[in-house]
Parts: structure tokens; C-alpha cells; sequence
């Protein structure tokens, strides 16, 4: 048991800890290590190599520092990643929430509205949406919200229709408890916890879908750096300079693996109790 324990913890510690060094790096990195701005290299300075003065990395084909932009690409997609699944855990977290609650004719309209959603391939919705909102930060997380709203109130439901059967929500209600304040004092504090952990199982999956479209050139558009639109860019001297597709590759292997095996330890965790 002791063994186990210690595995267990190991588990959640050792992909927690990769996931605040690639935070740390990709949010205080910049501020803290002297390299250039990720936009407006010297062309004259292009595919200089590894270990090169000043770019520890090398440059691209525009003379940009590939470090300063594998950082600052990554506080892109890390941001876009936090926004949608907070989006997410509140407008479907809330609603599915209320479904579960009210019951009834509010939980089959709700319900279904969000059904409806998810009928749709998700990668294919994403697609339209981004296509019509057009290239940005801002519309790629608008676009993927489209994803993580209704996964989130389908989690919220399933967690309030299983609090909804315990003892001390029937004593809320024959108390005469406020519906808002039952919500608020013992639904939502029971129900984030397993949000949170589908939140951060979501992770990974965000930074993949975000990359992928900016690999498409419909998420965060050039120049502003993203993981994605790198190796978009990365690709096209790939024979003669690999590093360039290779690195940011690497970032975000290392960095959705992290998400995914920390996701899964503390839904582990979460189901064990």
C-alpha cells in the first residue's frame, strides 16, 4: 500500500511539474531570458543555426529567434487552452447544472439544445466556425468554446443528478433553501472539482485542435507566433532545416503529454474516493 501510494503520488507530481515548467518557461521565460522579440528579425540574419550569438535555438526563414517564438507561441496556445475550458466550465458548467437541478421540461430543452452540438463532428463544426469568424486568438477560442461548452454540461448534469440524490440536498430543500443559494453553497463546490479534471484532460486536446488550425491557417495567424503556424512554416524547408518543424513539435508533444497524464492521475485519484 505504501508502494502505491508513493506511485500514485509520483503520478500526479512528476506531470504537474512538467506542466508549471512549460508555464514558467512560456510566460516568464521571455521576461527573464535576454532574447529578441518573437516578430521583426533581420532577414539578413535567416536560418542561422543552433547555439548561433544571441539565438540559442537559430532563426527561421524571416530571421526570427525560434526560441522567443516557441515561447511566446506556446503562452498563445496555453492562453487559448485556459480560455476555452473556462468559458467551458461556466456557461456549460452552469447550465448543465441547472438542467440537472429544475429537471423537467428546462432539462430536456437544455439538454437537447446541447445534444443537438454534439451530433455535429466536432473537428468539422470547429472548422466552419473558424473559417467564418476568420484567423485571430480571439476567434480560435470563440471557435473551440463550440467544443467545450456542451462536454462541459453534459459532466455538470451527470455530477448534480448524483448530489441530487444525497441526503443533504433533500434537507437543503425541506429547509427552504433558496435555489441559487443550494447552487451556489453545495452543488458548485461538489461539481467543480470533477469539472476541473475534465478541464485539464481537455487540455491537451485544445492545444492539438489549436495547433491544427493554426497548422491550417485558421487560428492564430502569422506573424504572431503559435505552435501550430510554426510548423506550418517549418514545413516547407523541412529537408534542409528539420529543426524548424522539429522543435516546436517536441513543445507540444511534451507539453499535451503532461496535460493528459496529469488529467488522467487525478481522475484516477478523483474516482478512488
Amino acid at each position: 500500500r505504501p508502494a502505491r501510494a508513493w506511485l500514485r503520488l509520483l503520478g500526479i507530481l512528476v506531470p504537474a511539474g512538467l506542466v508549471v515548467l512549460v508555464v514558467l518557461a512560456c510566460f516568464l521565460g521571455p521576461l527573464v531570458l535576454p532574447i529578441p522579440r518573437p516578430t521583426g528579425g533581420n532577414i539578413l540574419e535567416a536560418y542561422l543555426p543552433a547555439f548561433s550569438s544571441g539565438h540559442l535555438l537559430g532563426t527561421d526563414p524571416n530571421g526570427n529567434d525560434i526560441l522567443s517564438r516557441m515561447l511566446y507561441g506556446g503562452r498563445n496556445s496555453l492562453t487559448v487552452a485556459v480560455a476555452v475550458n473556462a468559458i467551458g466550465m461556466v456557461i456549460g458548467g452552469s447550465f448543465g447544472a441547472l438542467s440537472a437541478y429544475f429537471g423537467g421540461a428546462a432539462d430536456m430543452l437544455i439538454m437537447r439544445v446541447f445534444d443537438v452540438f454534439i451530433a455535429f463532428p466536432s473537428l468539422v463544426l470547429i472548422l466552419a466556425v473558424a473559417q467564418s469568424l476568420g484567423p485571430s486568438r480571439t476567434n480560435t477560442i470563440l471557435a473551440l468554446s463550440f467544443f467545450s461548452i456542451p462536454a462541459m454540461a453534459r459532466v455538470a448534469r451527470a455530477a448534480t443528478l448524483s448530489l441530487c440524490e444525497q441526503p443533504f440536498m433533500a434537507a437543503a430543500k425541506l429547509c427552504g433553501t433558496p435555489w441559487w443559494r443550494v447552487l451556489f453553497r453545495h452543488i458548485a463546490p461538489n461539481v467543480a472539482p470533477q469539472l476541473l479534471t475534465f478541464s485539464i484532460l481537455g487540455m491537451g486536446l485544445i492545444i492539438v485542435i489549436e495547433g491544427a488550425l493554426s497548422f491550417l491557417g485558421l487560428g492564430i495567424a502569422p506573424p504572431a507566433p503559435s505552435w501550430g503556424n510554426m510548423i506550418s512554416e517549418g514545413q516547407a524547408s523541412l529537408s534542409a532545416t528539420p529543426m524548424l518543424v522539429i522543435w516546436p513539435s517536441l513543445m507540444l508533444f511534451v507539453t499535451v503529454l503532461a496535460f493528459n497524464l496529469l488529467g488522467d492521475a487525478l481522475r484516477s485519484r478523483w474516482s478512488s474516493r
